[in-house]
């Protein structure tokens, strides 16, 4: 059996793919993409290839971003065949006692359709300007701000409105949107564990924040796939997964662009008949109906259109209309290359007499809240600790292998997105260093529930530290961390 509870192993010829084509795509992968964290294809309802990059690993769940909101979507679908609402239903019908005192007439004809195919009217997204501490609640401050169009007649990508889809999820049910749809489509689906960041009033935020695991992302493609059945229960119905992956509007159309392929209900049309969810940073649930076929992806990503485009140009035409003979010999080379993937680590060497022992530095202040920085090589890894304002904070970086350790560093995610931060406690992080040359100390730090990771550069001279935190991706300009310390030994 597969990682995935209730979809079984195949080889890829017996799915009508050549492990060479597989095999190409990874390596393709590798030489084009800085960073992909994982993927899971499936094929006839089984899986073919399931890859990891360590640090990431089967287990991790990770941050979905947008990707979220198809799940947002679904729950609105699930309340429609439950007849709770209709997509036709007004926005302010739900939440009257949230209106602005005189809500335009555009406002007041805004549909649950309209949230769903991002036609609210708006012609700014809404999420930034609605948590303005100054509107009380995120839901005040989404209809509080201007409507501008007819609503319906203009696309603007909008999280905003996917948060008041949530929002309404709640209203009906009186249960976060995570707990509606617990029992009607993560338990059937054998997710386990899912979590979502909310609101500081308490509502799930929708449109992002929803942590899975890599197999949930593929199960819930499938399930797509198989027109909302599982295991022989129809959990979605089949005319909303149609209405809902279908092209509901168009959105500046061009042929080489996935994202310019028409918007369904919180699903991105894509070229080659397939559709997706997607998410910030390389988070992907393609599905292929023409070819039946699923892919899972996460990732770490600034652009996210290569990965689309080179499974469209290694993969998709791979796929043949009935099984191929077998091929031991390419599907051993092809498990060999699934297994033991690594991120690039720094490469060098594991001490230098830049740093005998333990050293400590004391860092002025910065805006990341370190006071102190310690390093202490051995031949296997380097112990570094940071003291901030939540105490001393040791990670542990591998030497030529990732090294998981539990930190709190602070404001160091580089997300700053207007939302609830994920639940208390420490961040999961996998961390590789070397030294670069006799004065530099090079360490990666992949925060290995998300697509951020960060470098840091320790330069020493003399008793002087100068050290630099450049992250990888993120929603503002990336401007990398700049800290000088002295030494305290």
């Amino acid at each position: 059996m597969s990682l995935i509870t209730a979809l079984t192993q195949s080889t890829p010829e017996a799915a009508g793919i050549p492990s060479a084509a597989i095999e190409a795509f990874i390596s393709a992968v590798e030489e084009k993409i800085d960073s992909l964290h994982s993927f899971i294809i499936l094929r006839h309802g089984n899986v073919v290839a399931e890859c990891w990059w360590e640090p990431y690993r089967p287990t991790d769940q990770h941050i979905l971003f947008s990707l979220s909101k198809s799940f947002t979507s679904t729950a609105i679908g699930l309340l429609a065949a439950e007849g709770k609402l209709t997509t036709d239903d007004l926005v302010l019908s739900f939440f009257p006692d949230d209106a602005p005192a005189n809500p335009s007439a555009y406002l007041q004809a805004m549909r649950v359709r309209d949230l769903l195919t991002m036609t609210t009217g708006h012609i700014v997204d809404t999420t930034a300007p609605m948590t303005n501490p100054h509107y009380g609640s995120w839901l005040r401050g989404f209809l509080a701000q201007p409507v501008e169009k007819e609503p319906g007649t203009h696309f603007l990508y909008n999280s905003g409105a996917t948060y008041t889809l949530s929002a309404i999820v709640q209203k009906l049910t009186g249960a976060r949107l995570l707990d509606y749809l617990q029992p009607r489509l993560f338990a059937p689906l054998g997710i386990s564990n899912p979590r979502w960041d909310q609101s500081p009033q308490g509502i799930d935020t929708g449109g992002w924040g929803l942590w899975l695991t890599t197999a949930d992302i593929a199960r819930f493609g499938q399930l797509y796939l198989q027109q909302g059945q599982w295991q022989g229960q129809q959990i979605i119905p089949a005319a909303w997964v149609a209405e809902a992956t279908a092209r509901q509007v168009r959105n500046d159309p061009a042929p080489n662009i996935d994202w310019a392929q028409g918007y369904g209900y919180q699903f991105w049309r894509c070229r080659h008949s397939a559709y997706r969810g997607d998410g910030a940073f390389g988070q992907f649930c393609l599905v292929m109906p023409e070819q039946d076929a699923v892919l899972a992806i996460t990732g770490g990503l600034a652009n996210m259109q290569p990965p689309l485009d080179l499974v469209w140009e290694h993969l998709l035409p791979a796929f043949a209309t009935a099984p191929l003979p077998a091929d031991a010999p390419a599907q051993a080379a092809l498990a060999d290359q699934l297994t033991g993937r690594q991120l690039p680590m720094p490469q060098g060497t594991a001490q230098s007499p830049a740093i005998v022992g333990q050293r400590r530095y004391q860092i002025a202040p910065n805006a990341a809240k370190i006071t102190a920085i310690s390093l202490a090589p051995n031949d296997q890894a380097m112990l570094l600790t940071f003291d901030n304002d939540q105490g001393a904070q040791q990670l542990i970086c591998g030497y030529g292998y990732w090294h998981r350790s539990e930190v709190s560093l602070g404001p160091l995610d580089n997300s700053p997105r207007p939302a609830a931060p994920r639940q208390s406690g420490p961040w999961k992080v996998g961390a590789s260093g070397a030294f670069t040359d006799r004065t530099t100390y090079t360490a990666k730090l992949w925060w290995h529930e998300t697509p951020f990771a960060h470098t840091f550069t320790f330069h020493f001279a003399d008793d002087q530290l100068t050290a630099t935190i450049t992250p990888n991706v993120g929603f503002g300009e990336l401007e990398p961390l700049q800290l000088t310390g002295t030494s305290t030994d």
